[in-house]
């Protein structure tokens, strides 16, 4: 459920992101099923992967040193800060190595890393942070703190729901990697260039927000990663 506009957050509270909130404001029924979706599915979910996530702990324990999650300081609805779950695929402690996004061909990467990274396997473990009300299967990606604050007003209006594991950002931005290579300053390029048009599309989902459209990016997500494969 939405919060009253009076009780958001003081950055969520301009006039850019009233439309957006007016807007979800009326959808109010289809995002208590939302999240009811979310946490029926997400505990079948790690019921069904319980042995890909025993396995996968195993490899990249014996592959490099650290601990088998990744874990890092994301932004999520109402600006609310929380720690994703990800499996490991860069060496240990790479965010001192390195810029916050990875770049393609990133020398922090493992060997294993690399295999998880291109099968998606590294995200499943996205399914307790959308259990724990910090995400969802659809939203926006939740960003670092630092990319946050380089949002626009109008930006803002995409922490009216909970950050997402996929979107149709995510779908058209899959070589974002690629992309950031191929920058001189990774981190300017993505603020800069990448965010804003990631931005476009998250606000044109949340505008346009339905349960069916939802459905239809999960789908498209699943065709998005065996097309890669």
């Amino acid at each position: 459920m939405l919060k009253k506009w009076d009780e958001l957050p003081a950055e969520l509270k301009n006039e850019e992101v009233r439309p957006y909130y007016e807007r979800l404001k009326k959808k109010q029924g289809s995002l208590i099923v939302k999240r009811i979706f979310d946490v029926v599915m997400s505990l079948i979910m790690i019921v069904l992967l319980s042995p890909i996530f025993l396995i996968l702990a195993v490899i990249i324990k014996l592959d490099s040193p650290g601990p088998v999650f990744f874990r890092q300081k994301r932004v999520t609805k109402y600006g609310r800060k929380f720690r994703i779950f990800k499996f490991r695929t860069m060496v240990n402690n790479a965010e001192k190595l390195g810029t916050q996004v990875t770049v393609g061909n990133d020398s922090r990467i493992t060997r294993v890393g690399s295999f998880i990274r291109n099968c998606r396997l590294d995200e499943i473990p996205q399914l307790f942070n959308i259990l724990l009300g910090d995400m969802s299967f659809v939203g926006t990606r939740p960003e670092v703190p630092k990319y946050v604050e380089r949002y626009t007003p109008k930006m803002m209006a995409t922490l009216l729901l909970p950050a997402g594991v996929t979107s149709q950002a995510s779908i058209r931005y899959k070589d974002e990697a690629e992309l950031l290579e191929k920058s001189e300053d990774a981190d300017e390029t993505y603020v800069n260039d990448i965010l804003p048009k990631k931005m476009k599309y998250n606000l044109y989902d949340i505008e346009n927000f339905s349960l069916g459209a939802e459905f239809k990016t999960m789908f498209q997500t699943v065709g998005a990663v065996l097309s890669r494969e």
